[in-house]
């Protein structure tokens, strides 16, 4: 199974990009999935219903949160009605919508999906190790679902290469979001689990991490309120993991980060 992962979808520059090019990439790159992090896809803050749809209808069979889920009240309403909008599995129960979904893919295959929030420097919310334990432990890889993905939104990147020793051989991948700067960190662990500290983010990279300089500059130097942050509005810079699994034990064969266009140096997977 051939699977991409986009790190955080940055405003409408971002957005753009997946949106007029997804389609190319999928039969280019022979996806048989695409999950996609959208927790900043509608102006820097939180995901609308309907650009949602717009992201699903280009591609994306799967779209991840973070602590930006409810940036958009319309999103509360909604997520019951779309499975394929996965928020943290970690948050309250009760909380609206479901932290992991099973994607059918061809040829009978299914894939498994799971999105979790750290807990250093983040909202203190429930043990993400011990609720991805319970979800993988109705599931068994290569078995029950030939591919287990989990993104891991998180700031320290102690505790996303935590997750990664901790999942390894028990998923596919276990890849980082939430600080929108790619790490030169993915590899294939020791039991097979294909691993990445932060997948970076797919928005403007002449911008802090990915909103317009000016707001976020005032913000840093001067520490007083100002102008709310915006997404940098320049040519998106799309980044992500590509990992190719093994359809029997649903562990990784290969694994390459993914860029494209904008400012940061082109990589663009050869499996």
């Amino acid at each position: 199974m051939r699977l991409l992962f986009l790190g955080d979808i940055i405003g409408r520059s971002g957005r753009e990009a997946i949106i007029r090019n997804l389609g190319d990439w999928r039969q280019k790159l022979s996806l048989d999935l695409v999950v996609a992090n959208g927790e900043n896809a509608s102006h820097g803050y939180g995901l609308s219903p309907d650009i949602a749809r717009n992201l699903h209808n280009a591609g994306v069979d799967v779209i991840t949160l973070g602590n930006h889920a409810w940036d958009r009240r319309d999103m509360i309403g909604y997520i019951n009605q779309a499975p394929h909008i996965v928020r943290p599995a970690n948050y309250p129960a009760g909380t609206p919508g479901q932290g992991s979904h099973i994607v059918e893919i061809s040829r009978g295959r299914r894939a498994l999906v799971i999105n979790v929030m750290g807990r250093i420097f983040m909202d203190p919310l429930d043990d993400p190790f011990r609720v991805v334990s319970e979800i993988l432990s109705k599931h068994r890889l290569g078995v029950t679902v030939h591919a287990i993905l989990i993104d891991v939104h998180a700031e320290a990147t102690s505790e996303k290469m935590g997750f990664g020793a901790y999942f390894d051989g028990r998923a596919s991948v276990v890849v980082g979001t939430h600080t929108h700067v790619p790490t030169a960190d993915h590899r294939i662990l020791p039991a097979g689990t294909a691993y990445q500290t932060d997948a970076g983010m797919c928005g403007d990279y002449d911008s802090v991490i990915g909103m317009g300089k000016p707001a976020s500059l005032h913000k840093l130097v001067r520490k007083i309120p100002g102008e709310r942050p915006q997404p940098a509005e320049g040519e998106a810079t799309v980044c992500g993991l590509m990992v190719e699994t093994d359809d029997a034990t649903g562990l990784a064969r290969k694994v390459a980060p993914l860029r494209i266009g904008g400012h940061l140096a082109p990589n663009w997977p050869d499996f």
